[in-house]
């Protein structure tokens, strides 16, 4: 006789299932018989082995087993379990009254051979695939396919598309065994829109108040574009929560949402009804503060801000006990930035009278805090000594948690690691002894940049060779084993620079050390640089000849010192710095100058103030300001010279002109008029004022607004000596002036032509460079990534600034207009790399009348 206990049977009794029917008789569990297992045989494997099925069920040959019984039930439970079979069922027939041959019948769920997702944009198809776990050899189970499409259905409905369809289908593929493919098909349909979102109940608080509340759930605007207008309900839920607190701030502390409703325009807009009940305005009573001892109440009510009789403001109050931001003047910060790391504040409500809530603030103060461990982890380069000066945090030190948040800015402005992943870790924190340890776990970034680059220009191949490594160890220099591939992890910086073609040759050589003798932050500066440009003119056939027996070389050097100061504040730094250049000419005539030989000498000394409370990073800041004035400053030789330079100069500009206008023709004005300015500026004297502010603000999460104001002054000592012919501003373009003769500043204005906004000499007509100069800019920044191996954002600008030839013409509301998109990208190994596209509303100097319109500016190595 062979019986079957079938799904049908045993899970009516011991899983609640049901399945197919008995095939020979109907067993009752309670009726179970004790037997000896004969064998067991699996039939229906198509793909799994049968010993392996067997081995799992845990049953041999021989043992004594009960049917019906818990043996049979746990085995079918433990299969089903693995979601591998659609069905199971065991067939039994006796022998001799007490041997029992089993028969285990099972059906494999068919697998998964491919996925075809329809609706879907070709680039999202492979996150989709892994966040569904939709990959070849997957088991097609009921829940695999709900799952899908609960999670297609909810990740488009969170973008705003609420009647996504997904629809999943299987067909049998008969390429393999037991296999099926899958097509998904998504349709999105279109975003539904908010058409009107309508209040009830509210009579205290107008509409548009309560609107203005709803941070993400706007209705639909055509004049709005930043904001679009979509249902996401997360987002609409948490509106509603900053609905509630709107009332707060306002006195209405009992204010409720009583109903909310969602109405059906049509299928791409919907409408909100939301129905509120306002309760009554309170005031703030009185506030007693309970369990203080290190501040008294004065100090504490002056922090907190709030007086009796003041409307009732939840959230306010809220955040005056504890902002959510890491350095806000709240009275949890009072107590945490001066080493109560345990203390615990909670405002209480102890009675309402009428319409006058009264508080009691209670305070934990708990036992003050020292740090006892400090410790650096991810620093795989950089030595351990050159962030453990840039932190504020020390062994033994009060906890303080504004020094915590001041480390993380110093280490961010480093640039030798992720702004965005410093993370300070508090571990150990031990309220009984009063000790706490921090570890601050860096990642770093690529402190060195290469640039290699030809191209063809100025009638020649021009190529370039820069290296320059911001995390270098010169005491290192001399050792094999610390190339890797060059020593680095001291924080100097160390900069070479090779420019070379057919007409000119560039050589610059940068070193710094921040932390000069290693006891304080004092920065030492060296910098050497070498320029020559030879005489160039073109042949009858248009080609570039070049004559190195003519030429104009600065060669330069300069050394400087910074120190961080205290005062007013511990941003400050204050610049020193001594420089020596030489101008020297040889048979070379461009018009640019009025002396082709000779020499001028500059002998100067620089003085600045900066400050520099950047936030977030020196590639991609979100607050704070750096701004920095220097004054470059010569001797006044006129003031100890017997030379008549009111003469010298009056005869300067009556020979100019001539001059100019007989062109490279080698005559007696021009000889003279090389004597003249030769003497006039053999010594140069100038002094040369400049400002340069950056403010970051973030507007809204990740968007920030970068504002910027320069200015620059070149002027003189003496009027009879006259303005230098070097160290003027040219304005316009990309800014980039790695190619500059004359100690030029190139400014950046987009969307005109590189340097066509300096105005023209009125003595030569020619382009010599201004004397004054102010720009103004704006700036909205976006991150799109801020990854370690490269870091983008996009940028749309509104920029005005122009230059002018002396000071009686500035103006600084006469400028130069311009707006425009652009890209950022860095890049570790290659520094910054950049494209903007600017539109100049206005003429350019040239005086070709008409706006500049569209220029196209590529950015490379530019300062953030």
């Amino acid at each position: 006789m062979k019986m079957s206990l079938s799904l049908g049977l045993l899970f009516t009794f011991l899983l609640n299932f049901t399945t197919t029917t008995l095939t020979a008789q109907e067993v009752s569990y309670d009726d179970g018989k004790k037997y000896i297992l004969g064998g067991l045989e699996v039939t229906g494997l198509q793909s799994y082995n049968e010993q392996t099925v067997k081995t799992y069920t845990g049953l041999r040959e021989g043992q004594p087993i009960t049917i019906p019984g818990d043996e049979i039930s746990e085995i079918i439970k433990k299969l089903w379990g693995l979601e591998l079979f659609t069905s199971i069922d065991f067939y039994y027939h006796v022998e001799d009254n007490d041997k029992v041959f089993l028969e285990l019948r099972i059906f494999e769920r068919p697998t998964l051979s491919k996925v075809t997702l329809n609706g879907v944009k070709k680039g999202k198809i492979d996150g989709i695939l892994e966040d569904t776990d939709l990959k070849k050899g997957k088991k097609i189970t009921e829940s695999l396919i709900a799952n899908t499409k609960n999670y297609l259905q909810n990740k488009y409905k969170k973008q705003g598309f609420l009647n996504t369809k997904v629809n999943i289908a299987t067909a049998k593929d008969t390429t393999g065994t037991n296999t099926q493919s899958m097509v998904v098909n998504v349709d999105k349909g279109d975003k539904v829109k908010i058409k009107h979102i309508i209040f009830e109940g509210n009579e205290e608080l107008s509409d548009k108040k309560l609107a203005k509340a709803l941070k993400k759930t706007k209705k639909k605007k055509i004049y709005r574009f930043w904001k679009k207008s979509k249902y996401i309900e997360d987002d609409y839920e948490n509106d509603l929560t900053l609905l509630i607190d709107k009332y707060a701030e306002n006195g209405y502390r009992d204010a409720r949402v009583v109903s909310d409703t969602i109405i059906e325009v049509d299928d791409n807009n919907i409408d909100l009804k939301i129905a509120v009940e306002e309760g009554d305005k309170y005031y703030f009573g009185d506030i007693d503060f309970v369990g203080n001892t290190v501040y008294s109440d004065r100090q504490l009510s002056r922090v907190l801000g709030i007086k009796k009789g003041d409307t009732y403001n939840g959230v306010l109050m809220r955040e005056r006990i504890a902002d959510e931001k890491p350095d806000a003047q709240d009275l949890t910060n009072l107590y945490q930035n001066n080493g109560y790391l345990f203390s615990s504040i909670n405002p209480i409500e102890i009675s309402a009278e009428n319409d006058t809530i009264n508080f009691e603030i209670r305070i934990i103060e708990g036992k003050e805090t020292f740090l006892d461990h400090i410790t650096v982890h991810g620093n795989d380069k950089t030595n351990d000594h050159v962030i453990f000066r840039e932190l504020r945090t020390r062994p033994g030190q009060r906890y303080d948690k504004s020094n915590i948040i001041r480390s993380i800015r110093e280490l961010g402005q480093l640039g030798f690691f992720d702004a965005e992943q410093i993370v300070p870790d508090v571990q150990n924190p031990d309220p009984n002894a009063g000790t706490v340890d921090i570890a601050y776990n860096l990642v770093e970034s690529g402190s060195s940049q290469i640039e290699l680059q030809g191209g063809y220009g100025g009638g020649g191949f021009i190529g370039t060779l820069g290296l320059s490594f911001s995390n270098f160890s010169m005491q290192n220099l001399f050792k094999g084993e610390a190339y890797k591939p060059v020593p680095m992890g001291d924080g100097q910086s160390f900069a070479l620079r090779l420019q070379a073609s057919r007409s000119f040759r560039v050589y610059s050589l940068n070193f710094s050390e921040p932390w000069l003798g290693g006891k304080k932050p004092v920065r030492f500066n060296l910098s050497l640089s070498r320029t020559q440009q030879f005489g160039t003119s073109y042949t009858n056939t248009g080609r570039i000849d070049v004559d190195k027996d003519r030429g104009f070389s600065i060669t330069g050097v300069s050394l400087g010192l910074a120190k961080k100061v205290l005062w007013p504040d511990d941003y400050f730094v204050v610049q020193h710095a001594l420089g020596y250049q030489l101008y020297e000419f040889n048979n070379y005539y461009t018009g640019l100058f009025n002396f082709g030989n000779g020499a001028s000498n500059a002998l100067t000394y620089t003085f600045g103030i900066t400050r520099n409370s950047q936030l977030g990073g020196r590639i991609f800041p979100r607050g704070g300001s750096n701004f920095e004035i220097t004054a470059k400053l010569t001797p006044p030789y006129s003031l100890f010279s017997n030379k008549d330079f009111e003469a010298l100069r009056d005869r300067s500009e009556e020979l100019t002109p001539v001059v100019f206008a007989q062109g490279n023709a080698d005559t007696a004005e021009r000889r003279e008029l090389e004597a003249v300015d030769g003497e006039r500026f053999n010594w140069l004297e100038y002094y040369k004022i400049k400002f340069k502010g950056d403010w970051y603000t973030t507007l809204v999460k990740d968007l920030v607004l970068r504002s910027n104001t320069e200015f620059g002054f070149l002027g003189n000592y003496n009027n009879d000596v006259g303005d230098v012919p070097f160290e003027r501003f040219f304005v316009g373009g990309d800014g980039l002036g790695n190619f500059t003769l004359d100690g030029r500043d190139v400014v950046q204005l987009r969307g005109y032509e590189n340097q066509s906004l300096t105005p023209v000499d009125p003595l030569t007509g020619r382009q010599e460079g201004g004397l004054v100069y102010n720009k103004f800019s704006l700036e909205l920044r976006y991150p799109l990534t801020l990854k370690p191996s490269a870091s983008i954002y996009g940028l749309a600008f509104l920029e005005g600034g122009n230059a002018f030839n002396n000071f009686q013409d500035f103006n600084p509301f006469q400028i130069k207009r311009s707006a425009g998109v652009g890209l950022r990208i860095f890049m570790p190994a290659f520094g910054l790399l950049g494209i903007d596209f600017g539109y100049g509303f206005d003429p350019d100097a040239s005086g070709t009348p008409g706006p500049s319109g569209w220029q196209t500016h590529f950015i490379i190595g530019q300062q953030f």
